[in-house]
């Protein structure tokens, strides 16, 4: 199981949806996946598409930056960030 920690940013748009997450998946793609079962449409805000994560979503894996192609490990932390903009 990994450990998905998620922006506070999509927890009013997806009723029930946790702040953090364990889920059992071998990549990070596999992970958003899960949670689109479970939360229809959470998939869509994360990525384009395609097999991209969107511009403003950064995903970290034990602090490393990492694609939807990145692997999990058991005890993995993942952090979901939505860079925010303003001005």
């Amino acid at each position: 199981m990994a450990d998905l920690h998620l922006p506070g940013t999509l927890t009013p748009l997806f009723a029930g949806l946790p702040r953090q997450v364990d889920v059992d998946a071998n990549t990070v793609g596999e992970a958003i996946e899960h949670l689109d079962r479970d939360w229809p449409g959470l998939r869509d805000r994360l990525c384009e598409p395609g097999p991209l994560l969107r511009g403003h979503i950064h995903v970290y894996v034990d602090r490393e930056r990492a694609t939807l192609d990145t692997p999990l490990q058991l005890g993995s932390r993942v952090d979901v960030i939505a860079a925010i903009s303003g001005g």
